[in-house]
């Protein structure tokens, strides 16, 4: 892949000249820690008579020798991590791949420094701290830019690590605690410091050779993230991020501190299910089924998709209804499209659930895994697809007592991703929350998605035969007797049934609204009477905001797309994905419908209905709640007054 015209290639003779100093450091080198403790001691190796030790890296830089602060200890990651696998004289594959990353992350890493020293002077800088003419006026400079170097290289070492590494990571994941040994003296400085704690880390975590990886990748990222912070409020770095790189043979962006991901899919093990499977719910199988095609508009170039730009794209959905009514089937048919979608098109597509069980006791953590999942599904170099299953008991409602701190952080961090200030809708990824118990949901939380699918299951006569024979399946010779079979799922026509109902409110609270509104200025035909009719709907419940109108409005915007992709187009990708970004958002443009009135009052009414079901439902629980409360009041009395008595 070529690079991009605002990144400048570093190039591979560059890497390569410093790949004997990136081996040096791995084969040996003596650091005195500074801020962290050591958690094991240094053991002293045995070898067999005339079999020499490898050689330690000495420090050959001038001018940067450090005042010792303790003992020395030596670090021999090679033989550090060609010990996890025993007595065994063979490099385990994965200890080979560590090994390898890490002298590449380390050379990537010394010549973007030595790039960083070139271009800002830090170079004779040296050269005059070396040969004692460096002027007094410009020792703070010297300091300041030594600093800033080793914040570069610290954190392009740390990036390209995770970046070589992500093709073999696994879904283990290992704790190893925060990391200290940040040292910013001077870029040598800071890798002995580095190197010196992920010795350490994999001493205690990689006890095997399957935890090398993640314990690796994770120190990866936390120094990523500390250096970040650091280099927050440091000085003179503006030659490290105002330049963006590429490592050609890697493929491997460095854009400043931001962190560069490789594009790496999901290898799913779930049940898959096509649409026919899914019987009844047929807005909600109609949404995710187009959402799916959606999808796969997106332009990695651009990285924008043309639905994004046009309206129309659901960014965020929420799935409610009784258990047992098709929710898990909704998310294995949309993750199965889209699954076939990529693989037909060679796209990395990426699937990540947050569950209950990343609800963790520990303060912060589980923010810390909410996020994980959200940077995960939104990294732009794939397609995504989140999930929040049961999101009553994994997000807290805000001010509820029931719910944990570690719940209360998720909603935070959920709602900061769904609508923040940050928020940038690409269109390469949706999320969707699911759940039985939706009035159990933070309010504000709810109201950042920007689609409903009520998941109300089979209905009718025809869906309750059609999902018989469905799990019936053949194995038996019971005549199927007066029925086509399935052909109530036909989807437009069932899906143009269902919009229709909506075109009167079904909720008891909204219908009343309605009838009044209707009864008093007639027909809503024209957009000040639909204003009316929103203003009349905040008057009976305030929970229905601004925030409630646009969402009503994305979804009408929807409806104007309110078109399927072609099957074809998923199926041979030069037909339409692999066209260029303004050939596919004009190809759109073409199939799209104009807005009616019919469509907004149907999806004024759907989201209406929606919030008048979860208000109703929550008030309900909170009376019945209160009620309970009382009882147990009168009754404690009762006993009290009888004991006393």
């Amino acid at each position: 892949m070529t690079a991009p015209r605002n990144e400048m290639e570093l190039k591979e003779e560059a890497i390569r000249a410093h790949y004997p100093a990136a081996a040096a450091l791995l084969q040996g080198l003596d650091h005195v820690p500074r801020i962290a403790r050591p958690q094991v001691a240094e053991a002293a190796v045995e070898r067999s008579p005339g079999v020499g030790a490898r050689p330690r890296f000495r420090s050959t830089t001038p001018g940067l020798v450090t005042r010792p602060m303790g003992r020395a200890e030596g670090v021999r990651l090679v033989e550090r991590i060609e010990g996890i696998g025993g007595e065994d004289p063979i490099v385990d594959p994965v200890e080979a791949a560590v090994l390898q990353a890490l002298r590449r992350a380390l050379a990537i890493a010394l010549a973007v420094g030595e790039a960083f020293s070139g271009q800002t002077g830090l170079a004779e800088l040296k050269r005059g701290n070396l040969e004692n003419r460096l002027p007094a006026d410009r020792k703070s400079e010297f300091s300041e830019l030594l600093a800033a170097e080793a914040l570069a290289v610290l954190s392009v070492f740390a990036n390209a690590t995770a970046f070589l590494l992500a093709p073999h990571a696994t879904e283990a994941v290992v704790e190893i605690g925060a990391v200290e040994e940040v040292l910013t003296d001077n870029a040598q400085l800071a890798l002995h410091g580095a190197l010196w704690e992920l010795d350490q880390d994999i001493a205690v975590f990689a006890t095997e050779v399957p935890k090398l990886v993640p314990v690796v990748l994770t120190y990866a990222e936390q120094l990523m993230a500390k250096v970040k912070l650091r280099a927050d409020s440091a000085p003179r770095l503006q030659a490290f991020t105002g330049a963006n790189y590429r490592v050609e043979a890697d493929d491997f962006p460095i854009a400043g501190f931001e962190p560069a991901r490789k594009a790496r899919g999901t290898a799913l093990v779930m049940t898959f299910k096509k649409p026919e499977e899914v019987v009844g719910n047929h807005i909600a199988k109609y949404q995710a089924m187009r959402l799916a095609k959606m999808l796969m508009a997106y332009d990695f170039e651009r990285k924008l998709n043309p639905f994004a730009e046009l309206g129309g794209f659901i960014f965020t959905f929420m799935g409610d209804g009784k258990p047992g009514t098709g929710k898990t089937t909704l998310i294995q048919m949309m993750a199965g499209l889209l699954n076939d979608y990529c693989k037909v098109a060679n796209y990395p597509f990426r699937y990540q659930n947050l569950s209950i069980d990343n609800v963790d006791s520990y303060q912060g953590k589980s923010g810390q895994n909410a996020k994980a999942f959200i940077t995960s599904v939104m990294d732009p170099a794939v397609i995504g697809f989140g999930t929040v299953d049961d999101i009553d008991q994994v997000a807290g409602k805000r001010g509820d007592r029931q719910s944990s701190a570690g719940q209360q952080e998720i909603t935070a961090v959920l709602m900061e991703a769904f609508a923040g200030a940050n928020t940038v809708v690409r269109g390469n990824c949706t999320f969707g929350m699911f759940s039985n118990f939706p009035e159990n949901v933070d309010d504000a939380l709810r109201q950042r998605a920007g689609a409903r699918f009520l998941v109300d299951g089979p209905q009718t006569r025809e869906d309750y035969i059609d999902i018989l024979a469905l799990l019936l399946g053949k194995n038996h010779a019971i005549p199927l007797g007066q029925h086509e079979l399935y052909a109530a799922q036909e989807i437009q026509r069932a899906v143009a049934e269902s919009f229709e109902k909506h075109s009167r409110p079904m909720e008891d609270g909204l219908v009343a609204v309605f009838d009044r509104l209707r009864h008093e200025i007639g027909e809503l035909d024209t957009l000040a009477k639909l204003g009316t009719y929103l203003k009349a709907i905040q008057e009976a419940d305030d929970r229905f905001t601004g925030r409630a109108v646009k969402n009503i409005t994305d979804a009408v915007k929807v409806r104007a797309m309110d078109f399927e992709l072609p099957d074809e187009w998923m199926e041979q990708p030069e037909l339409f994905l692999f066209k260029g970004y303004d050939e596919k958002k004009a190809m759109i443009s073409e199939l799209r419908k104009p807005i009616t009135v019919g469509m907004v009052v149907q999806e004024i009414n759907r989201y209406a209905d929606s919030e008048f079901r979860y208000a109703d439902k929550s008030d309900e629980i909170a009376i019945e709640g209160a009620v309970r409360d009382m009882r147990r009041m009168e009754e404690a009395r009762r006993r009290y007054l009888e004991g006393k008595g």
